[in-house]
């Protein structure tokens, strides 16, 4: 008696004879579904119930169907193979979800149970799994956690995890877009383990763009070789203020930014923004602001070799002036300290003529502009005069 309530066997039956009696209707698929739900104890049959959708029967472990068992071919691995089909599939999990509250932790344990399976799986079998899966994290039925499943050793060592990867990230864009994508598995911090889809010999950004720009996923490429510069651009802002309050002398700073540069293809605007950042991040600065700017001055005179090493391009040095716009328009204190700062680093040679020039013109930020121009006014035209200056001086000379 014990056993036989909890014997599946019966509720596959019910299930199996319901789905013949509909045939391939999904519509009248999913009403059966409904209906039955109200009969049938769903909530202690949720594993035989999703394998009956999604492979027609019970599975055994390893994920074969069991050879003793009646089977059906209204399901997933039965259906034909292509995206309109494994949408419409994706309603009938969709309706059965959203009626029964409750199965919703079952399907997701469903998934990544099938996600382990998938060596035992045909390769259309898992095409449609696949497609089915992207398209059910698209409309929110599944949460990105179920992926940490695709991480197994066996199935990434057989190349079947980035495989799979390949037609379900395929379906989950083409429902949502690459923005979408990203949010998701930034919730479940899957954005930065993308490449584990992979051997550990071949996780870097070139196997992974190369292989996954060639099966038509550009865009995650794209995505994925962003998500290591702006890891590695973390990493070399942590490690700066780390050798900035250990006082290390410069020339090591420079030395390693520009290995890191290199190594990570970093431009120069970002590192002289990294650099900016973390030098006025190392100084508890003055609350009154008639000693703040004596303050920036004199801690930005030290730092200004440091910066003047990453402004060898007029682009560097724009991005350089905007930053400390910024900074001067956000803390509040120094809204009277940028001229005397753009001023300092002309002199130390870190800013030169052209992009002040170009900031002032046209070049600047929105904010607080109308006093950072006013700020600059004298100091620009003196700069225009020195420039003529100049001008006629070489035209004497020749």
């Amino acid at each position: 008696d014990e056993k036989e309530r909890f014997d599946p066997t019966q509720f596959q039956d019910c299930i199996i004879q319901g789905l013949t009696e509909t045939g391939t209707d999904l519509e009248a698929v999913a009403k059966f579904l409904d209906a039955s739900g109200a009969k049938l104890d769903y909530r202690r049959y949720a594993e035989t119930l999703f394998d009956i959708l999604v492979a027609g029967g019970m599975l055994a472990p390893g994920g074969t169907l069991a050879d003793d068992m009646t089977r059906t071919n209204v399901c997933v691995f039965a259906a034909q193979e292509d995206l309109e089909t494994m949408q419409a599939f994706a309603q009938v999990f969709n309706k059965l979800i959203r009626r029964y509250k409750y199965l919703e932790k079952g399907f997701e344990d469903e998934v990544k149970k099938l996600l382990l399976f998938l060596k035992g799986f045909s390769e259309s079998e898992r095409n449609k799994l696949a497609m089915l899966t992207g398209i059910l994290l698209a409309n929110g039925t599944l949460n990105a956690s179920i992926l940490n499943s695709l991480y197994n050793e066996n199935l990434v060592k057989e190349g079947v995890s980035a495989a799979f990867a390949v037609k379900l990230f395929k379906s989950w864009i083409n429902e949502k877009d690459i923005n979408a994508v990203a949010v998701s598995l930034r919730k479940v911090n899957m954005d930065n383990r993308l490449m584990e889809l992979f051997p550990a010999n071949k996780q870097s950004v070139e196997h992974f763009s190369k292989y996954f720009t060639e099966a038509g996923l550009k865009e995650l490429s794209e995505y994925v070789r962003n998500q290591q510069t702006i890891g590695a651009r973390k990493e070399l802002q942590k490690e700066l203020q780390e050798q900035m309050s250990r006082g290390d002398p410069f020339k090591d700073i420079i030395l390693y930014v520009k290995e890191e540069m290199k190594k990570n293809n970093i431009s120069e605007q970002t590192v002289v923004a990294i650099i900016w950042s973390s030098v006025m991040s190392t100084v508890e600065w003055n609350k009154k602001e008639e000693l703040v700017a004596e303050q920036a001055i004199k801690h930005l005179k030290q730092y200004s070799p440091l910066l003047a090493a990453f402004t060898t391009q007029g682009q560097s040095e724009l991005t350089l002036l905007l930053k400390i716009q910024e900074y001067c328009y956000d803390n509040i204190h120094f809204m009277k300290a940028f001229q005397k700062i753009v001023v300092l680093f002309y002199k130390a040679e870190v800013l030169s003529e052209e992009p002040i020039l170009k900031w002032y013109k046209d070049a600047h930020l929105a904010k607080g502009k109308s006093v950072f121009l006013e700020q600059m006014k004298k100091f620009v035209e003196w700069l225009k005069n020195a420039e003529e200056g100049n001008q006629q001086l070489s035209l004497q000379v020749e």
